[in-house]
């Protein structure tokens, strides 16, 4: 690093800092200014914020250790959640922005009614505010570490005779200050304001590094030659299935994953995952757009920049660290050894901004969200029902700074950010068709979701971090704890009783979603439902042709598997047209109310 590449890293600090001072008026007239923008976000913000939000520092260093361990098809890993998120898109967006919610936790009060929908709300806040959005800040705060340590930071400073625990925490203090001062003053619109800038920086901070470390090799011809020799695994398989002289269709026995891990993948995690409908950092975005149709909009929109264009830039610099540093053990260090052996002054300090900038929208965005709940669903449903606008925009604040502490213990703990990935997604995942089917069953209770929410983190957990009972590997984990926490929930469901008549026919006239699941409240209320839920599924088998299509379309031309590239080329263009003749049709009139199921 030179005085050049310092220079713009600290302008780049200076004008996210003004920007976030600028817009803390914007934020300071309400909880709804505060969290959710006044709920007037353009698609194309919202899209673009969602995207940014995933794309942190520990973005790319997760894929440098991913791809070295088990090769481009251990993407999966990730890849799998386009599928949600392309239901997301079809299915979700709307019933989402037409709850006009600020966090899904106080869509459980909406949905659920009683004492449990409250309990619910309050469990809900917590471990979504506390444990699992802690963690998340915390690995990407230890990306952000590993990466101020492999620039030498702390060593230039005099610190180099320090015990690394030392160091580690006052790097962890450093970055934390830094994201607080960021997050706290200027609330949603703040964080979507700069997340626009900051993603584009970023991507393009991949892009030079990635064209500088083919550079580096001779080319992408030489450096597929080159990655596929120094590894005994089939390192450029996208999807790990070979056809082979004699058979059709086998699974590759070099593959970098497991047949069990990759059909956990494809076929269980997407949907079990405790953001099936949405997520919470993407629901805040769906429902501070301006309408519905913003809303689905800005949910392709993401899809578009996270799965096809962004996701190949960290795979080839992956692929290049396989090369340059074959017996790296750290293979997460890849990508900031790239970067600092190859770039030169004033390039580099453009890749490092842009690394703080993916950093900054990640973690601003998490301390926002964590804020949210322990604001809107705590302390102003439980311990101040009566506070004032101006005392909950304080209380938010004060929120940011508990959760931005908390990530900071989490980031000192952790040691590997693929380790930590996964604890995420384990404790994560269980209450994922509970999520999903609250919005089309009516039979579906508060009990129900609570119980799969609690079971679904403590088995995950259990079988990640407990001795004698964790559970290494990752498919038969994901199995096992999707499988408990199914029987669980149903289980508490039969033995409790359903929400009343009042509660359903308010949930439904608010969302008005569509399904057999709600054929006695369309009928009590007379309310059309504003969606067609077998149109919708039509629209999401061709989205996910489309996306997918596009994105490994992408990886085959790159990767020089040019029959890949034009099969999947052939299923991108089947799903467009598969939407654009589905985009023509209309959802059917809503029978006469009145009719019973006989007539």
């Amino acid at each position: 690093m030179h005085l050049i590449d310092w220079l713009i890293v600290l302008a780049y600090l200076l004008c996210s800092l003004g920007v976030g001072l600028y817009l803390s008026r914007r934020a300071a007239g309400s909880l709804v200014d505060f969290f959710v923008s006044g709920r007037s976000l353009p698609w194309w913000l919202a899209g673009t914020s969602m995207a940014a939000t995933t794309f942190s520092i520990d973005t790319p260093l997760y894929i440098a250790g991913v791809v070295g361990s088990r090769g481009v098809a251990g993407n999966w890993e990730w890849w799998s959640f386009g599928i949600a998120h392309v239901v997301m898109i079809y299915v979700f967006a709307r019933l989402w922005r037409r709850s006009e919610v600020v966090t899904d936790a106080e869509l459980t009060e909406l949905r659920y009614g009683g004492s449990m929908a409250a309990v619910l709300r309050g469990v809900k806040a917590f471990l979504f505010a506390v444990p699992i959005n802690c963690i998340g800040i915390g690995y990407a705060m230890l990306a952000m570490v590993k990466v101020v340590d492999a620039l030498g930071i702390w060593s230039s400073l005099g610190f180099a005779g320090e015990p690394a625990a030392t160091v580690k925490l006052w790097s962890v203090i450093g970055v934390s200050l830094l994201v607080l001062l960021y997050a706290g003053l200027s609330g949603l619109w703040g964080v979507v304001a700069t997340d626009f800038f900051q993603f584009f920086l970023a991507l393009l901070g991949a892009i030079v590094v990635a064209i500088a470390a083919v550079n580096h090799v001779g080319g992408m011809g030489e450096l597929v030659a080159q990655v596929q020799t120094l590894t005994d695994q089939d390192v450029l398989s996208v999807v790990p299935i070979t056809v082979g002289q004699g058979t059709w269709v086998s699974w590759s026995e070099t593959a970098g994953i497991t047949l069990s891990t990759f059909f956990a993948y494809v076929f269980l995690q997407w949907w079990a995952f405790r953001r099936s409908d949405g997520g919470g950092e993407f629901i805040q975005r769906l429902v501070a757009s301006k309408d519905e149709a913003e809303a689905e909009k800005a949910a392709w929109f993401f899809n578009i920049l996270h799965y096809v264009i962004r996701t190949w830039p960290w795979v080839v610099v992956a692929l290049v660290a396989i090369v340059v540093y074959p017996n790296l053990e750290d293979r997460e260090l890849g990508y900031p050894k790239l970067m600092l052996e190859f770039l030169p002054p004033a390039l580099l300090g453009l890749v490092v901004a842009s690394l703080v900038a993916a950093f900054m929208s990640t973690v601003s965005t998490l301390i926002n969200w964590g804020a949210s709940y322990l604001t809107n669903d705590l302390y102003g449903r439980f311990l101040r029902p009566q506070a004032e606008q101006a005392e909950l925009v304080l209380a938010g604040r004060l929120a940011s700074v508990i959760v931005t502490g908390l990530g900071a213990i989490a980031a000192f703990f952790a040691e590997d950010i693929t380790t930590v990935f996964r604890l995420v997604i384990a404790i994560g995942t269980g209450p994922g068709l509970v999520l999903i089917l609250r919005w089309f069953w009516w039979r579906i209770n508060a009990a129900a979701e609570l119980s799969s929410m609690v079971a679904g983190f403590v088995i995950g957990l259990i079988t990640s971090v407990v001795p004698l009972l964790t559970i290494d590997n990752f498919g038969l984990r994901l199995l096992v704890t999707s499988g408990l926490t199914t029987v669980i929930w149903i289980g508490v469901m039969v033995l409790t009783p359903p929400e009343s008549d009042a509660t359903l026919d308010r949930f439904y006239r608010k969302v008005r979603p569509g399904g057999l699941g709600w054929r006695r409240q369309q009928i009590r209320t007379g309310v059309r439902p504003a969606q067609s839920l077998s149109l919708d599924l039509q629209r999401v088998l061709a989205a996910i042709l489309l996306l997918f299509g596009a994105m490994l379309t992408v990886g085959g031309f790159l990767l020089y598997q040019p029959l890949a590239g034009w099969i999947w080329l052939i299923i991108a263009v089947l799903g467009w047209m598969g939407l654009r003749h589905l985009g023509k049709q209309r959802i059917a009139p809503m029978p006469r109310p009145g009719l019973d199921d006989a007539e």
